[in-house]
């Protein structure tokens, strides 16, 4: 699978640097080779040439393009570029890895969708790879939780805290989108819930924008946003997407509640997987048919007063990843591991081998990611719960 990037700034080089690591992937039948990037900046070009597989620089998208032994495109630029250069990279006969949030707005995103055909197309979603969120995942779809009674999920970060930041693409609506934070961080916080069938019918939207004036020039896009949705009838859901989040660098996290067991993990304790009334063992499984979660057992309910007093049981966790790597796992679980293992599931899903082994954010979530957004600026407008 020969791989172009198009955008070299901070994603474009950790791809690379997952490339670079593809051998830590065991017995996985796909190959992965970066051999050309693409950037308008002549240092960020320049600090691909570190990267032995790269033999093409362009400063022309359409240039890579042309390269008939490209066959997968990576694009991460500003999204107001999304459309236009996702729709060139599928009429050049390229499959894609985009970068969310797909299209500045749901009438871009559905367009791009619209003009997938036959191409395979994924977009970038990392943070479900982690082993806490995968036990979370599973123990949802064995049923560990009972009757569900809520979801929350969220990405936090506080660098638009500092007023003297510059007023970058990320913080004007005309580069960024009118959806701001929710096209920013959004996908990340849907995926899971939208992959488990969780599709809000509902939201209300409390969003908030930070400072107008920034060095540099204005700023009008939402920083911070809240969004309070029904799923299943009558569960509500919290999805929470903020810039401007005190004593957060870069947090992530994902809880479930039900009558019957609870789960809940964060990034900020990478290692931590929290519990409520479920088995810390797993049943026994294998690397393509992953174990679920099991409740306990009747028999052993009553001995545990930790479920009638609200007691949590925490649980270390070691590297468990999707697919399996040559890590140790007495060893710890980091991004750079979630985008290895995001491609590895990208290439090999891409191939038909994937089997029921989890994958990336496909082109339908990331577009009803887009309705709930867009629901959300009509719910934030007029002051209402909005329909979806």
């Amino acid at each position: 699978m020969k791989v172009g990037i198009i955008g070299g700034g901070l994603m474009g080089r950790e791809v690379a640097s997952a490339f670079g690591r593809w051998f830590a992937l065991t017995d996985l039948p796909v190959k992965a080779e970066l051999i050309a990037v693409c950037d308008t900046d002549d240092k960020r070009r320049e600090w691909f040439r570190n990267v032995p597989t790269v033999r093409h620089f362009f400063a022309d998208y359409r240039e890579l393009l042309d390269l008939k032994e490209v066959d997968v495109v990576y694009v991460a630029v500003p999204h107001h570029l999304h459309e236009q250069i996702y729709l060139d990279v599928l009429a050049a006969g390229k499959d894609m890895l985009a970068e969310k949030p797909f299209g500045i707005d749901l009438a871009a995103a559905t367009r791009i969708e619209a003009a997938i055909g036959k191409r395979f197309v994924r977009v970038s979603s990392e943070f479900p790879f982690f082993p806490g969120a995968q036990r979370v995942i599973r123990a949802f779809q064995s049923g560990a939780y009972g009757r569900l009674l809520e979801v929350r999920a969220g990405f936090l970060h506080s660098s638009d805290l500092d007023p003297n930041k510059p007023a970058n693409w990320k913080r004007q609506s005309a580069t960024c989108g009118e959806i701001g934070v929710m096209g920013d961080l959004g996908l990340h916080v849907t995926h899971i819930p939208l992959r488990l069938g969780l599709a809000p019918t509902s939201v209300f939207a409390q969003l908030q924008k930070g400072f107008t004036e920034r060095p540099g020039g204005k700023c009008d896009t939402w920083d911070n946003a809240i969004l309070t949705t029904t799923v299943q009838d009558d569960v509500p859901m919290r999805l929470e997407m903020k810039r401007m989040a005190p004593g957060e660098t870069d947090t992530w996290y994902i809880e479930f509640y039900g009558t019957e067991g609870a789960a809940r993990f964060s990034t900020k304790e990478p290692k931590t997987l929290w519990t409520w009334g479920l088995c810390t063992t797993e049943v026994a499984g294998t690397p393509t048919q992953p174990s679920p979660f099991t409740r306990l057992a009747p028999e052993k309910m009553g001995e545990l007063s930790f479920l009638s007093s609200g007691g949590w049981t925490r649980t270390d966790l070691g590297h468990e990843s999707v697919l399996p790597t040559i890590t140790g796992g007495i060893f710890e679980f980091g991004f750079p591991d979630c985008i290895l293992q995001m491609w590895g599931a990208f290439a090999l899903e891409r191939e038909g081998l994937l089997e029921n082994r989890f994958s990336c954010a496909t082109p339908a979530e990331t577009v009803a990611s887009h309705r709930l957004f867009d629901a959300a600026l009509q719910s934030e407008k007029e002051q209402t719960v909005a329909p979806l």
